[in-house]
């Protein structure tokens, strides 16, 4: 199982939106809207690197609002 933070960027006034948008796509842990420089912050998980890629391109990035996303995988070392 691979984890990842998800740091999205939307337009004015989406932020809650697409969080509520995003908790509900199959593989959010959870999604929070935040203040700072991104305005959503997303925990995902999928079986492999590459169902992670995507599930943020088809699914995350389609919702209405996001403008930038920035995914960081989770890493054990």
């Amino acid at each position: 199982m691979v984890q990842a933070y998800i740091l999205i960027q939307t337009e004015v006034g989406k932020a809650s939106v697409v969080a509520e948008t995003i908790s509900k796509i199959p593989g959010i842990i959870q999604a929070e809207d935040v203040t700072g420089p991104y305005d959503v912050i997303v925990r995902a998980q999928a079986d492999t690197v590459d169902d992670l890629g995507r599930m943020v391109v088809a699914k995350v990035q389609q919702v209405d609002g996001i403008t930038r996303t920035l995914t960081c995988p989770v890493v054990h070392l």
